[in-house]
């Protein structure tokens, strides 16, 4: 099985896009898009709506399901989720992958427990989870009514800017919500919005996607 997380360079997108862009709903050139998705042959992408459907990829299509996480044990395919601050959730098992779109929402709404069940309900054992890079809970600032709805249920997700105004670890969160399944993980260390190299809708907006992408 392999996994990997791409950054921004490397594309053909110009502007706020620039260059690896693989979202087609946030004002990009569509051919630009199109060249950059060629790039990543037989990858399934998906509608993201922010919910906390899962979705069984038995086989490829041009047509994006409308859902918010991607399972499959079709070695052939390869999964991807894009992301510009939300968290890009690779599932790895021996005979089952997935691919989740983990923001805010999408950690009140389980989408990852959803994506775990899944996987298991397909024979999938020892699940190891891949977070990749994602905003950190320094630079994630919410109102503290929004802050006290999502730790009410993940107090691991409670945080605080750099000027003490209340903020969201989304990571802290999601990684207490994956030990809680036995799930073991590993997290990446980089801040979207703090690095260039990669997409932030916070930083600047409209901007791109980049993807995490996984496959059997």
């Amino acid at each position: 099985m392999s996994y990997f997380f791409t950054d921004r360079t490397g594309g053909f997108s110009s502007g706020s896009y620039e260059s690896l862009n693989f979202a087609g709903h946030v004002g990009d050139d569509p051919l630009k898009v199109k060249a950059n998705r060629a790039t990543l042959p037989t990858t399934q992408f998906m509608n993201q709506v922010h919910g906390n459907a899962v979705v069984v990829v038995t086989q490829y299509s041009e047509i994006e399901p409308t859902c918010d996480a991607l399972v499959t044990a079709n070695p052939d395919i390869s999964l991807a989720v894009m992301v510009a601050d939300c968290i890009p959730l690779l599932l790895i098992s021996e005979s089952v992958v997935g691919a989740v779109h983990v923001g805010r929402a999408g950690l009140v709404n389980r989408v990852a427990i959803n994506s775990i069940e899944a996987m298991r309900d397909l024979g999938a054992k020892h699940i190891h989870a891949v977070l990749g890079p994602s905003i950190c809970g320094k630079c994630y600032e919410v109102p503290l009514g929004l802050q006290e709805e999502v730790t009410a249920n993940h107090p691991d997700s409670h945080s605080t800017t750099r000027h003490s105004t209340p903020a969201l670890d989304l990571q802290a969160g999601l990684v207490a919500e994956l030990m809680a399944q036995d799930v073991s993980f590993e997290a990446s260390t980089i801040c979207t919005m703090e690095n260039a190299s990669y997409f932030s809708h916070r930083r600047q907006s409209p901007t791109g996607r980049f993807v995490g992408v996984v496959k059997i």
